[in-house]
């Protein structure tokens, strides 16, 4: 499902599932570095698309008639960081039909807080 997309690019590995989360990390390298040397927040606010997006897709019922789509995302970034890894969780706060809204708390390797997003998904018929 992630071969050839940002994610992929972008080196988000996701790393754990659970009946209400999704985790996944990514690397804090050339490739999520804005020029200063910090953690691009485009790059904190595709993991945290990613996230939401993949886990409303996994809570569809049935994947053959609906897909999943990002509505809007809000990402507050909290802490610099310059090297390593950062992991991101995603939780729903509410699964409708249609919509799933869900927070996303990303952080370091020492378990601090670096962006805390929230994400809308709009679940929609396959093209």
């Amino acid at each position: 499902m992630s071969e050839n997309t940002m994610g992929s690019h972008l080196g988000m590995e996701f790393t754990g599932i659970g009946d209400d989360f999704l985790e996944a990390r990514m690397p804090v390298d050339h490739r999520t570095k804005q020029p200063m040397g910090l953690l691009h927040g485009g790059a904190s606010a595709a993991l945290a698309e990613t996230l939401g997006s993949v886990a409303s897709y996994l809570c569809i019922e049935d994947i053959s008639k609906e897909t999943a789509v990002g509505l809007n995302i809000t990402a507050d970034h909290l802490r610099l960081i310059s090297k390593g890894w950062v992991t991101g969780i995603a939780r729903p706060i509410k699964l409708g039909r249609k919509i799933h809204l869900w927070s996303i708390e990303i952080k370091n390797e020492k378990d601090q807080l670096v962006c805390i997003s929230k994400l809308s998904v709009m679940i929609i018929p396959k093209p």
